[in-house]
């Protein structure tokens, strides 16, 4: 699985840790308690088994050009995961901004093996990973524990791929191969492909 992601910048990852605390602290297996040294908020834009040859100098320049990008999160979304349980998300506001530059992500992923169904236009709803996969129970806990937080703004002023065969990611759209002191091919976390 390789992806195509958008970074926080410094306040907006601080943000989006303080509410996966929130979480943790009321009892729920939110991303807090991810520690890979790779993990951190992120929106996906793509997934795919693998990447068309050339794309990602392509996607490079495409997010160099795009970023950085200002967004607003609403409210809370639930996917759908195994076994009747749920991942909890935090809805971004698809602006136009957006959508077209999701749209652009595709027309250079055009002809990636294995699309993720998640992620293509049409199917995706952006949004941030807050939890792992919860029992209805504990997504019941989780809004009770965050109750009705309000809106942020936030900006992605940096990109990535990530590859699971692997495990290394590589910086998209950034100057000399760095994302916020990032190097390329660092090692990256889990993603097993379904909506963080």
């Amino acid at each position: 699985m390789q992806t195509v992601e958008l970074l926080c910048d410094p306040p907006f990852d601080h943000a989006v840790r303080t509410v996966w605390q929130r979480l943790a602290d009321a009892g729920v297996d939110s991303l807090a308690h991810n520690q890979h040294q790779g993990h951190r908020p992120h929106l996906t834009l793509a997934a795919c088994a693998r990447m068309p040859a050339g794309a990602a100098d392509r996607l490079d320049e495409l997010l160099a050009e795009a970023l950085p990008l200002t967004v607003r999160l609403t409210g809370l979304l639930s996917f759908a995961a195994r076994s009747r349980r749920r991942v909890l998300s935090w809805s971004i506001v698809p602006t136009l901004e957006l959508v077209q530059l999701h749209r652009r992500v595709w027309e250079v992923l055009d002809g990636a093996e294995e699309p993720s169904a998640h992620y293509v236009p049409g199917r995706w709803s952006p949004h941030l990973g807050l939890t792992r996969r919860l029992t209805p129970e504990d997504v019941s806990l989780a809004h009770a524990a965050l109750g009705r937080h309000p809106d942020l703004t936030g900006t992605f002023t940096a990109a990535r791929s990530f590859d699971s065969g692997t495990q290394l990611t590589r910086p998209l759209g950034a100057v000399d191969g760095a994302v916020d002191g990032a190097v390329a091919n660092t090692p990256g976390r889990a993603h097993d492909g379904t909506p963080d």
